[in-house]
């Protein structure tokens, strides 16, 4: 069962489940109502309501081909593409990010970000979205699960949504980190898809390039496709969607009804238009949305530009000619949205990729997996924009000062967010588990 408020509301399949959402559900952890809103207390800082929307570039941008080029470098380690100056004097992008470079005083780049553990996809995908690396069968909470404890719902929304639907296969079946791990089920996000899938006749579908559009959806809920079976249902069902929500809060999903010349605005693909999703919801009451840029690796073009060929065949000129327009003009347009609409200042938007990439080029004109630095960009939620926190070294391949490790960001995070990164709750076998175990990185709230 899901809670919405005071509803209960069944899953679409008939599983029953704890809320997520109410005090009743905190067995897991062992924490009586008292104990709860102690730790709320104790967690807080800041007054201010805050949201989160997470932009996760699955497959490991590279530094040197977004915010992090080094043009003096030689041709080997600087690649293919140019920089282009920005509205922030001093500060240069990736050239094949021009409308980025327009509004760079919105923006802190972070170019120092590391970490020492193994370069594969689900390594990065734990540490960067819960700020630590699963061990021994323990599984730490994803911000939005420690948001849905903490905070829990607001408006009648939930408080931790995924669009357009979970990471799946990156290359080793071990978590992504985007669940509540043990914080207990009750507090994982809904998944856009599952959701869909219960409605396809009120939402579109969200799913790689066959995003239906203009409310054509009779050909796309055809072409659903076999991998959402393999998840389980975590959505409402239909009678629940049409009698429980309330239509304010079924609204905020469908961004298909959005005004064209918006929808437009952030590009008609799957990632520009879950990106509008995501800025619907959190100004419905969503406190914290992923959008997973993919859910893959594999046999599609990402960031994961090995340039293989076959499945991992994406190169820099897929950069060039794909990734980078699209992140471009969806995350323009998701800044620009929110600050017009006064929600900026109380939405904290973060881009982050799982790591970076090999600062040479190799053999096949690509780059591979590099964990020792790379690059996130902070914004909106406090954020001091037009700004460089750390820097890298003269070929991008280590931190020169200021190294942040994952657990900086998720103290970061937590703080802008409004949760005390220092706080303890119980954790597995009752062990007190400080939220984040680092301080957050400052800078990114002050120039």
């Amino acid at each position: 069962m899901l809670n919405i408020g005071n509803a209960r509301v069944p899953f679409c399949d008939g599983v029953t489940r704890r809320s997520f959402i109410q005090v009743g559900g905190l067995g897991s952890l062992g924490l009586s109502l008292n104990e709860l809103l102690a730790l709320q207390k104790a967690s807080a800082s800041g007054n201010r309501e805050k949201n989160c929307i997470l932009l996760f570039m699955v497959g490991g941008p590279s530094q040197l081909e977004t915010w992090d080029p080094k043009p003096d470098a030689p041709s080997e380690v600087r690649g293919p593409f140019g920089a282009i100056r920005t509205n922030v004097p001093g500060m240069e992008i990736n050239e094949y990010f021009p409308r980025m470079a327009r509004m760079a005083d919105k923006y802190a780049i972070l170019r120092s970000v590391y970490h020492d553990e193994s370069p594969i996809h689900e390594t990065g995908h734990q540490m960067m979205q819960t700020g630590a690396l699963f061990r021994q069968g323990e599984e730490y909470p994803h911000y939005g699960s420690m948001v849905a404890m903490m905070k829990g719902a607001r408006y009648g929304m939930p408080p931790y949504v995924v669009v357009p639907k979970r990471i799946g296969n990156t290359g080793v079946s071990i978590s992504h980190g985007q669940g509540a791990g043990y914080l207990g089920q009750q507090f994982d996000p809904l998944y856009y898809d599952e959701l869909q899938r219960c409605h396809p006749s009120s939402l579109p579908i969200l799913d790689g390039s066959r995003l239906a559009l203009d409310g054509k959806l009779s050909e796309a809920v055809e072409g659903l496709d076999q991998r959402l079976d393999e998840y389980g249902a975590n959505a409402l069902d239909h009678v629940a969607w049409n009698r429980i929500l309330s239509r304010g809060t079924q609204k905020a999903f469908q961004f298909h009804k959005e005004n064209e010349a918006v929808r437009n605005r952030y590009g008609r693909g799957t990632f520009g238009q879950s990106c509008l999703l995501a800025r619907r919801l959190v100004q419905s009451g969503v406190r914290l949305v992923t959008v997973n840029m993919f859910d893959t690796v594999f046999n599609r073009v990402t960031w994961d530009c090995h340039a293989n060929g076959g499945s991992l065949g994406v190169t820099l000129e897929d950069y060039k000619q794909t990734l980078s327009p699209m992140f471009d003009q969806a995350y323009t347009a998701l800044l620009s949205d929110l600050d017009s609409r006064g929600l900026l200042e109380d939405t904290l938007v973060v881009a982050m990729g799982e790591f970076g990439r090999t600062y040479k080029v190799n053999s096949r004109g690509g780059r591979d997996h590099w964990t020792q630095v790379w690059s996130v960009l902070f914004a909106g939620g406090g954020v001091q924009g037009g700004q460089v926190i750390g820097a890298s070294d003269k070929n991008a391949a280590a931190p020169k000062d200021r190294p942040i490790h994952p657990s900086e960001i998720a103290a970061s995070i937590y703080h802008a967010i409004g949760i005390n990164p220092s706080a303890q709750l119980p954790g597995p076998e009752k062990k007190a588990v400080q939220i984040a175990a680092a301080k957050p990185v400052n800078e990114v709230f002050s120039a």
